[in-house]
């Protein structure tokens, strides 16, 4: 007699009637019906029932409930009999193990690298990297000892270090099956990721090949994942170096990669006057998206904990509610999230443990306060925020507004593979290399603060923009206004067209406001001249034609600029500071000095 997984396949039988998402609300792990995306997979699994089988799903489709399903049925199956789940954090330990006691398996969150995997009363065992990287000969034994399925969870991170890679290869090369899980299937280097496939393209490059994809631009389709508002804040910036230097610059104007890195680096720093604008701001939104979602939470992520302290204090004297603070990956820390994600309180802010994989459903505003610039974290951090719940919600993302995190947004649907070789680099300014470097590099680490010791002088903040589906809506407006409250004020339940209508009308708005006033409360006009090359251009022919008119030498002339007008040589000025001495010489030589 045939059961009826025997019959038809198991995603099939698992998931009739379905709809794209779930039917209802369901938590993490434990829903009674699969989404299409699920059943699909799943059908697609048990067509081979390969070894070795990678599934990419954007963050918010239910990665976990696929593994559990596919878990389980292996588990029936008599095909395995223990598994093993291996998590980036000690925190998702604890969300596997929950996710899989609601779904009849019982893992092992508190095993610690000892024979064993707790008794008969276990299926098996969850994990993180880096247990597997120090006692790798250990978790083979173990692997060995059974028929084991491994489920390895964001698997790019076994590709962190050489280590790491080595060791989980020798730990479950001898699994009987082995599931790979990722959000985003690629890394921001060239590590090989253990047990992922590459071939070859028409370029010879080595891609990763995913077995089963679903990526963000279908899962938004679906309704499975929200849509995203980023809101981008710029402003004017002015901090000074160990050397006594004195720059200037602003957020968004097409400077150098230093000083876009220490302009943003300003921004961040608490004691300025942007992170409480954008804030405010982002206090402001989540009050509106709460007339509509009544618990819809914010989460703040900050850089390093002396940042997340400073946010939360700026957010409790704004709000008059002490915000979640989570710094580190304990238990402790674990017991903060799920106590924020079962309640009504309005912020969290938290390092970068809450940038992947931590499940916070109701997650609907976001501030990124961070100098973390890869394309692999970016995606992972907006991944806490585009969990539907149901049809209407949208994310509302903070931004600072910086070119390379601008690029990032308007790509977001972008799917990526993993690529073991570099092409000839060119002006792709989402190039991970690059951006992984900038990253470490810049970002306000203890080490970086100790090598190059400076002064955040001045930071002020406003509204610039709207990035809503790879499209840009609103103009630049003073934090506070009536220009910005039409954008902050967008109702938190919409279909995702009557967002994009809004946006339009909101902007349309605006622009007759700014037609209507008197010309001399009109904002001042931005240069004409807007990059570097072309500023440098313009600055250099204006020096030429004062120093022929007056027949003066080109150094003492970019000398005098610098002593009246302030900041460094040329090839060092920011956008701000080069349209400053154009705008000096033009007066003196309109004046016929």
């Amino acid at each position: 007699m045939t059961t009826p997984s025997e019959e038809r396949p198991v995603g099939t039988f698992a998931a009739e009637h379905l709809s794209p998402s779930y039917p209802e609300r369901a938590a993490r792990g434990t829903a009674d019906k699969l989404r299409a995306w699920q059943a699909e997979a799943l059908d697609r699994y048990f067509e081979t029932e390969p070894r070795d089988f990678l599934a990419a799903a954007t963050p918010g489709a239910g990665k976990t409930t696929f593994a559990l399903r596919l878990a389980a049925e292996l588990l029936a199956r008599r095909v395995v009999d223990r598994i093993t789940v291996v998590a980036p954090t000690e925190h998702l330990k604890r969300q596997w193990a929950d996710a899989a006691h609601r779904a009849g398996i019982r893992l092992n969150p508190e095993f610690k690298n000892s024979h064993g995997f707790g008794g008969r009363r276990f299926n098996g065992v969850v994990v993180t990297y880096a247990q597997v990287a120090t006692r790798a000969a250990l978790h083979r034994q173990l692997t060995e000892s059974g028929r084991t399925l491994v489920i390895l969870d964001e698997v790019h991170h076994g590709g962190d270090a050489l280590s790491w890679g080595d060791a989980i290869r020798e730990a479950f090369e001898p699994a009987t099956r082995r599931l790979s899980l990722t959000g985003t299937p690629f890394r921001s280097d060239t590590a090989a990721i253990p047990f992922v496939t590459y071939l070859r393209d028409e370029h010879g490059i080595r891609l990763s090949q995913t077995d089963y994809n679903y990526g963000y631009g279908r899962a938004l389709a679906d309704g499975v994942v929200r849509p995203v508002l980023f809101l981008a804040y710029a402003g004017k910036m002015r901090w000074r170096t160990k050397m006594g230097e004195e720059f200037e610059a602003r957020l968004g104007e097409d400077d150098t990669k230093d000083v876009t890195a220490q302009a943003w680096r300003t921004a961040l720093a608490p004691e300025g006057e942007w992170i409480p604008a954008v804030l405010r701001a982002a206090d402001r939104r989540l009050t509106e998206v709460r007339h509509s979602i009544p618990d819809a939470g914010g989460l703040v992520i900050a850089t390093d904990h002396f940042a997340a302290r400073a946010y939360a204090k700026v957010l409790h004297e704004l709000t008059g509610e002490a915000p979640t603070i989570v710094l580190s990956d304990e238990k402790e820390a674990s017991d903060r999230i799920e106590k924020f994600s079962t309640s009504d309180s309005r912020w969290m802010v938290a390092v970068r443990m809450v940038s992947e994989g931590v499940d916070v459903p109701r997650l609907a505003v976001g501030v990124y306060a961070t100098s973390a610039a890869t394309p692999l974290y970016f995606a992972q951090a907006i991944g806490r925020f585009v969990r539907a719940r149901r049809r209407g919600e949208t994310a509302s993302i903070f931004v600072p507004s910086v070119p390379s995190l601008m690029s990032l947004a308007a790509l977001l649907e972008l799917e990526r593979d993993h690529a073991l070789d570099r092409e000839r680099p060119d002006d792709d300014t989402l190039d991970d290399e690059l951006l992984d470097e900038a990253n470490r590099s810049e970002k306000a680490s203890e080490a970086l603060q100790d090598e190059f010791t400076w002064q955040a002088l001045e930071s002020d903040a406003n509204f610039d923009r709207v990035l809503y589906e790879g499209s840009e809506f609103g103009f630049a407006a003073e934090t506070g206004s009536d220009e910005e409250l039409d954008f902050l004020g967008i109702p938190g339940i919409l279909e995702p067209d009557q967002v994009r209508d809004l946006l339009k009308q909101r902007q349309a708005r605006q622009s007759r406001r700014a037609s209507g006033r008197p010309a001399e409360a009109q904002p001042e006009n931005k240069p004409m001249y807007r990059t570097l090359k072309e500023q440098r251009s313009l600055l250099n022919s204006l020096v030429g034609m004062r120093a022929k008119l007056g027949n003066e030498p080109h150094g003492l002339i970019h000398a005098e600029l610098r002593r009246v007008c302030g900041g460094p040589a040329v090839a060092q000025a920011t956008v701000t500071q080069l349209q400053a001495r154009i705008d000096y010489l033009r007066k003196r030589m309109h004046a016929g000095q």
